[in-house]
């Protein structure tokens, strides 16, 4: 990319509305601009204050091609940090496409995905975390989502990092110290409260990657495998949730042969739904496959739905005992759901003994149970409840959401090193290990913590990052 260019696009979708605008940025951004629009003051662009909107024609030669709103951004107070304009004209796509051209004729180039706010980050107006916390409140799509990005946008991460590599760089700046009067045996830094101090930062650091299984639930959904055994009514549960057919129902046993997903948003929330093949023993090669793909998707999922089937009681244990190898739970959340259970609707004794039976079952595999559920997904007995439980396993979580939380991979992964290098450090430390090595691994965590907000960044980091963006932003 040129970043000496004036560039434009379009910023709002695609498509017939009642207005669509158009964004120019760059230091001729002005000048290109007077040459196509009149305005009714008479005052050029050129000659107006910033902050200002003003109204008026826009021409392609002689030929008026709408009225126009054109507002102003003088730099550096604009969001890329240099002059920026944005033409507001009637929405539809000849008009936007008449301006574009004209535009183009004058010498701007068409930005390229994620441009302006790449310029915004080059010319400091925002870190790359901030960067990154546009695109995410693009993208939500829910109160905890918009709420997570724009804490992150406002620069709450970004802060709290940098208050973490300021202490970094005080203590290896005084190791640093230490070694140019090695001869004189002078220790500048007592090693107890070294050893505190990067105790503390190892601590936070942990903290914020725990946070990252919440916050990538905010951002891309809560994962919630439907698991249990062939033919429980899983894909028929997943239809009835999402209130359409989704899934293919049918009596024939191993009818799902791969993970079906979905997103559903309860009360806010969005969840994403992972219909599973059913677990049998079986030595079809396709099917075994698709099992398989069942143990990974409950790996990774933070809420396991585990559907027991009311019409074969005498498999409870079993399916409860094969979950209970599988799942985690200290970290995951299990709901029982006894699907089926309109066959039981004038015998409401069995039903007790087996709810009472599967509570005993899931009590002795260490399985402790949100919740045991009895519903029939077929007509759709007991679905609200279920989506009440849901809600209910998440709303507290995503409520205190408003502590710093990282969403991210990438900003994940630079923690998980930076983690590494704490670690060491504190060994180092306790160990007694040469002033230097210590010195060097502190400098690493300071790397992997400036990759986070672009103080060490690349040309091929930053083409990666915004090459993601909508044009136009």
């Amino acid at each position: 990319m040129g970043f000496e260019d004036t560039i434009c696009a379009r910023a709002t979708a695609s498509g017939y509305g009642a207005i669509s605008v158009i964004r120019v940025s760059g230091s001729k951004a002005f000048e290109v601009i007077d040459r196509c629009f009149q305005p009714l003051d008479g005052v050029p662009v050129q000659a107006s204050k910033g902050w200002q909107v003003k109204f008026g024609q826009f021409l392609r030669g002689d030929r008026l091609i709408d009225e126009v709103l054109v507002s102003v951004f003088r730099a550096p107070r604009s969001y890329t940090g240099e002059n920026c304009a944005e033409i507001s004209c009637h929405g539809s796509e000849f008009i936007v496409q008449q301006i574009l051209e004209t535009l183009l004729d004058e010498g701007v180039r068409l930005a390229e995905g994620g441009e302006f706010t790449r310029r915004a980050f080059l010319n400091g107006k925002m870190d790359l975390a901030q960067a990154e916390a546009v695109a995410d409140l693009i993208a939500s799509e829910t109160a905890a989502a918009h709420r997570v990005a724009l804490q992150q946008m406002k620069g709450g991460f970004s802060n709290e990092l940098s208050r973490m590599r300021s202490d970094l760089l005080q203590l290896v700046s005084l190791m640093e110290l230490e070694l140019d009067f090695s001869e004189e045996e002078v220790e500048f830094a007592d090693r107890s409260q070294l050893v505190a101090t990067v105790q503390e930062l190892t601590d936070h650091v942990r903290k914020l990657i725990k946070s990252f299984a919440l916050g990538n639930a905010i951002k891309n959904g809560v994962p919630v495998a439907i698991v249990g055994a062939t033919n429980t009514g899983k894909s028929t549960l997943l239809n009835a949730l999402l209130g359409e057919e989704r899934a293919i129902v049918s009596s024939i046993h191993g009818t799902t042969r791969d993970t079906i997903e979905e997103t559903l948003n309860i009360d806010g929330i969005t969840f994403r739904f992972i219909d599973t093949a059913g677990i049998r023993s079986t030595t079809e090669t396709i099917e075994i496959i698709g099992i398989e793909r069942t143990y990974t998707k409950i790996q990774q999922a933070s809420i396991i739905l585990m559907v027991l089937d009311a019409e074969r009681p005498e498999y409870f244990e079993e399916g409860l005992s094969t979950l209970a190898s599988r799942i985690d739970p200290t970290h995951q959340q299990v709901l029982i759901l006894l699907n089926k259970t309109d066959i039981l609707l004038n015998e409401e004794p069995v039903l007790l003994e087996y709810l009472a039976r599967i509570r005993r079952a899931a009590q002795a595999e260490g399985i402790n149970p949100l919740c045991i559920l009895p519903l029939a997904a077929k007509s759709g007995l007991g679905v609200d409840e279920l989506r009440c439980e849901l809600s209910r396993s998440q709303t507290a979580l995503h409520h205190t959401s408003d502590a710093t939380m990282v969403t991210n991979l990438r900003h994940y992964e630079a923690l998980q090193e930076a983690l590494q290098s704490l670690e060491r450090v504190k060994e180092g430390l306790e160990l007694t290990i040469p002033t230097d090595l210590v010195a060097q691994d502190i400098r690493e965590a300071i790397h992997y913590i400036g990759t986070i907000t672009g103080s060490i960044t690349t040309d091929e980091v930053l083409g990666n990052i915004f090459g993601k963006f909508c044009i136009g932003k």
